[in-house]
């Protein structure tokens, strides 16, 4: 078993009385060949993706209230994880401010307190890199997940760098960078009271987390509206009723600066929506649709390209039972490929609400009163 840190991690300190903290961890690289690859740029020379640690080989009989304690001694990574409760544990022990969901567009039940599977699409369904909740204004900074149950073939989870997209975008289709930076993007997203596919969510699951038995519609509305008023976002989220949902449209930007190095990092799900619009994979339903951020469509051409630099720059993380795996959301995409053999024969969790908020949050990239995203209100 081992765990996998796409960001940066936290090393021991030495004094010359004591240890401060009950666990070494080692980097191996004995992963196979397509499970880890040298980042390009604007990442350091030899910086690898994903960065993979291991206990100390010294070690025998670890138990999880230790390695606890270690990551806690770190930061207020072989491990004895088995199950959703463990991984709540170790995931909590980092320190990071829960994440709330707001505008889920997947189905995502508690196995455990703020766990859940990462995703209930069906097994054939291929989903492309994307960061996480690309479509609303309120993401995450942190993901983690953690495998209880592998495949020997087939449902690994893609990793890539969304600094690496951005440079590679930049020189190879200027055009559309420059239409992204100068305009963002138009997101919009519709939501239904019944579930639109399976392993989607519904309207309730999105923003009616106060509903409550017996509430009319207009009541229903009202409470929605009150979840949308969160993002905080004025003139650039607004919404319209329709017969059965909401479509929500929220300006966006799809270029952001990465916190502490201001970076562009090309934050988004672009190349995942085209790939699904095209059909075949076991395609879900579109319920997200983005153009630039005056309206117009955005180049099949650009999208397809998005789509080819993903592929050249991904590594696939084939899991082994235990592995965790822990990425910043802003600087890096995931995904998950399809298998065969029964949907329960892949369980990898999710640390819910959709993980953790970091100190701050993606900076703003470019001009316009709509680049700078916030964090959701209160409420």
């Amino acid at each position: 078993m081992a765990a996998s840190l796409v960001t940066h991690v936290a090393k021991g300190h030495q004094t010359s009385n004591h240890i401060d903290f009950p666990i070494a961890f080692e980097q191996f690289h004995d992963l196979p060949e397509t499970n880890q690859r040298l980042l390009g740029e604007h990442h350091p020379s030899g910086t690898v993706t994903p960065l993979a640690l291991r206990p100390s080989s010294q070690l025998e009989d670890i138990q999880l209230h230790v390695v606890v304690h270690t990551l806690e001694s770190l930061q207020r990574q072989d491990l004895p994880i088995h199950g959703a409760e463990d991984f709540g544990k170790f995931a909590h022990a980092f320190g990071y401010k829960l994440h709330e969901i707001i505008g889920i567009v997947v189905d995502r039940p508690l196995l455990a307190p703020k766990v859940a599977p990462a995703n209930e699409s069906p097994k054939e369904v291929l989903i492309y890199n994307h960061n996480e909740s690309p479509q609303v204004p309120h993401a995450p900074e942190y993901v983690f997940f953690y495998n209880h149950k592998a495949l020997s073939k087939g449902g690994e989870s893609p990793i890539s760098s969304s600094l690496e997209l951005f440079h590679r975008a930049k020189n190879e289709i200027p055009e559309s960078i420059q239409e992204l930076t100068g305009e963002g993007i138009l997101s919009r997203v519709t939501y239904k009271f019944d579930k639109q596919y399976t392993g989607g969510s519904t309207l309730q699951q999105a923003c009616g987390k106060d509903f409550l038995e017996g509430d009319s519609v207009a009541t229903k509305r009202t409470k929605i509206e009150a979840q949308i008023a969160r993002y905080g976002r004025g003139k650039h989220t607004t919404w319209e009723w329709i017969d059965d949902g909401v479509v929500l449209t929220h300006r966006l930007p799809a270029i952001r600066g990465q916190p502490g190095t201001g970076l562009p990092t090309l934050f988004t799900g672009l190349a995942a929506y085209w790939k699904n619009s095209q059909g075949g994979n076991g395609a879900r339903k579109e319920v997200t649709k983005q153009l630039y951020g005056d309206g117009t469509p955005i180049p099949d051409k650009y999208l397809e390209h998005l789509a080819k630099i993903t592929d050249e720059i991904r590594v696939l993380h084939n899991w082994q039972q235990g592995d965790v795996l822990v990425f910043d959301n802003v600087i890096a995409q995931h995904g998950r490929q399809p298998w065969e053999g029964e949907q329960s024969d892949r369980v990898v969790l999710a640390r819910i609400p959709t993980l953790f908020d970091g100190d701050s949050v993606p900076g703003a990239y470019g001009d316009g009163d709509w680049v700078q995203v916030v964090q959701a209100l209160d409420g």
